[in-house]
């Protein structure tokens, strides 16, 4: 095995193990992929991330065709349709994180930008936030809805389900999914307050 390959997989491990840890993910949700070369590392189905074994991370070709490791995760398709309309990027984490999906769940959010420019930060890291209608967890419908919005925005919301980042490196991807998730808090914490976003000027000069 390639040496960048395998530090890649160890480095998949490793942030599957940091989000685990930290609560961003249970029991055996959320997943992650890198791009390598002529195909993907991905995380396989029914492992929870803070248990992943570099050598049985699931092997996709170029096609998405499963090549090797452990069978992927049921959301495979998912994050295929996300690589296909963002071709630059090169890694995707997708969490169930508990602020992002309550807030994926509330009936009254903006389905074309669901959190408001509260910081600095979620505006350089994420930016705009659409909301994906729900679909069942491998469902094309969801693949192909998501793959739709992925053209406009590297990050979404899955309704009733959790949050996606895809960026240029994995440490990107996990970075801006944190701060989603940070953002998320915020913004319920701050519901029933009369809370002041950033202005439509500050946001443009962050761009």
């Amino acid at each position: 095995m390639p040496n960048a390959e395998s530090h890649t997989r160890d480095r998949i491990c490793e942030l599957g193990s940091s989000l685990f840890t930290r609560g961003l993910t249970s029991g055996s949700s959320g997943n992650i992929s890198v791009r390598i070369g002529d195909g993907w590392l991905m995380t396989p189905t029914g492992v929870p991330l803070g248990r992943l074994d570099p050598s049985r991370l699931t092997r996709l070709d170029g096609s998405g065709k499963f090549v090797g490791g452990d069978p992927p995760t049921k959301e495979c398709s998912l994050h295929l349709a996300m690589y296909a309309a963002r071709p630059r990027e090169q890694a995707i984490v997708h969490l169930h994180s508990t602020y992002s999906t309550a807030v994926s769940c509330l009936d009254d959010v903006d389905s074309a930008d669901v959190l408001p420019p509260l910081t600095a930060y979620y505006v350089m890291r994420v930016g705009r936030l659409p909301l994906v209608p729900y679909f069942p967890p491998g469902d094309m419908g969801l693949a192909e809805a998501a793959g739709r919005l992925a053209h406009d925005s590297p990050a979404l919301l899955l309704a009733n389900h959790g949050p996606i980042v895809a960026a240029p490196s994995l440490d990107a991807a996990a970075d801006a999914i944190e701060v989603l998730e940070q953002t998320a808090r915020l913004f319920l914490l701050l519901r029933e307050q009369k809370y002041r976003a950033l202005t439509d000027e500050q946001v443009r000069r962050l761009s």
